[in-house]
């Protein structure tokens, strides 16, 4: 039992070590340079690569207004087919 596990284990472990290592490289990266200014440029390239992998799309405000409309509609339209099954004097 204890050979299977280990023919299975050991390719598993070692496929998760390879693909963890690349990103763990990129943040670590930095720390090995010398040179302070360098340094600093390196750590504020991955700080703007960061930045710019979070932020989300720019989208016009308009666009986001008649969005915006457009599901608050769309909820007032749901909430009044919800009254309206409601019985009233009963």
């Amino acid at each position: 039992m204890d050979s299977t596990f280990l023919k299975f284990a050991l390719p598993a472990l070692i496929a998760l070590a390879v693909s963890v290592t690349p990103a763990a490289a990129v943040e670590q990266n930095c720390r090995f340079i010398q040179a302070k200014p360098e340094r600093e440029a390196c750590y504020k390239r991955q700080e703007d690569e960061l930045a710019a992998k979070r932020k989300p799309a720019p989208a016009t405000a308009e666009s986001n207004t008649l969005e915006t409309l457009r599901q608050m509609r769309q909820d007032d339209d749901a909430v009044y087919r919800s009254i309206s099954n409601i019985c009233r004097g009963c």
